[in-house]
């Protein structure tokens, strides 16, 4: 081994080792520098048509940029989540208290229930009444407790929340900026052909866009029309159940059903028929309508990825990841097929030409 091949394979190995220990430093941050990487690039169209318009000003037009994404996205998420933390104390204050009823709900419905039905939950260990009101009345109280834990938590880690807070809107502030100039750097040191780099950078940045866009797009309105659905057949709760609905939205096909779904089936067995039957046709063409339709638009069309891939890497991400991973696994699943794209076309471009060349 020559001296050059020395010096170069040392100056690998300190580059790979200082870049994992830069890495590192960042893990108390990573999900302030994630979202703030995220916000970049959707707002980044946004702030080069403002900087053009102000001449080029790029100080200004980040600041204009970061106090829109300010307005457009985090003042709202901190006021639902404010909502949110009221209405769950409120359903736990009443669940205590006995306001809710949570073992009448259940006699209920299990005296509404057909005989065959309860010998079938029997099957399954379920079929115990008793047992089941201790442990859904028990589910009840403890996530209430989560929900009102984690205001509390919040409220006592606010110092925390605040650093992290002013470290992703101070990045943001510099990515969108500097975004372009740090892409061509990185670029430059991709040691890719260009045909390469530039599929591989334009599928990232579609996929966390459509990823991110689609995702709360989707979310956001199966959560409001079930919010309204619930609001109008008077049930208790209705923004904490809304909330609820647009979280588990993020898992394709089966999201905001696993909530309103339930709850139309108890309609039904406590008597309730057209409000059951009526949620269950409202959920399914009205909420499920807009999974079906607006989530492969919006989601699957721009990153090309199938359905069901789509709802395994955002399942997989999230159970990984927790809620970053519904950007991540996604953005994961979209990189590693245009990986595996480009290897097989540059694997047919070899056999073609092996084919073509002369014994």
């Amino acid at each position: 081994m020559n001296y050059p091949e020395i010096r170069h394979k040392t100056f690998l190995v300190l580059l790979i080792a200082f870049t994992i220990a830069f890495l590192v430093i960042l893990t108390p941050f990573y999900g302030a520098v994630f979202w703030a990487i995220v916000l970049a690039i959707l707002f980044a169209p946004f702030y080069r048509r403002l900087s053009a318009k102000m001449n080029k000003r790029p100080n200004t037009a980040a600041a204009v940029t970061l106090l829109i994404c300010i307005l457009l996205v985090v003042l709202p998420l901190v006021l639902i989540s404010l909502s949110l933390i009221r209405e769950a104390s409120v359903l736990y204050v009443n669940i205590r208290s006995g306001q809710i009823d949570i073992v009448g709900f259940i006699q209920r419905a299990f005296a509404a229930l057909p005989e065959s039905v309860v010998n079938i939950l029997d099957r399954f260990g379920i079929g115990n009444l008793s047992a089941l009101q201790e442990k859904l009345t028990t589910a009840a109280v403890q996530g209430s407790e989560f929900i009102t834990r984690q205001a509390i938590n919040i409220g006592q880690n606010t110092f925390n929340f605040m650093v992290s807070f002013a470290i992703m809107l101070y990045i943001l502030f510099f990515l969108l900026r500097d975004g372009d100039r740090l892409v061509v750097q990185i670029k430059q040191a991709t040691p890719l052909n260009h045909d390469h780099k530039r599929a591989l950078f334009n599928n990232l940045t579609t996929a966390i866009r459509a990823t991110v866009k689609g995702n709360i797009i989707v979310a956001s309105v199966q959560g409001a029309l079930g919010g309204i659905a619930f609001w109008f057949l008077g049930v208790q709760g209705a923004l904490l159940w809304a909330v609820l609905m647009a979280f588990l939205s993020l898992l394709p096909a089966v999201g905001a059903a696993l909530i309103w779904l339930p709850v139309a089936i108890y309609f039904i067995l406590t008597g309730s028929i057209w409000e059951g039957a009526g949620l269950i046709i409202y959920g399914v063409v009205v909420i499920g309508l807009v999974d079906n339709i607006l989530r492969p638009i919006l989601v699957g069309k721009e990153t090309q990825l199938p359905d069901f891939i789509v709802l395994i890497s955002t399942v997989g991400g999230m159970a990984l990841l927790g809620l970053n991973g519904f950007v991540i696994g996604p953005v994961i699943a979209a990189m590693c097929i245009t990986m595996w794209e480009m290897f097989s076309a540059g694997n047919q471009k070899h056999e073609a030409d092996k084919l073509h060349r002369p014994d």
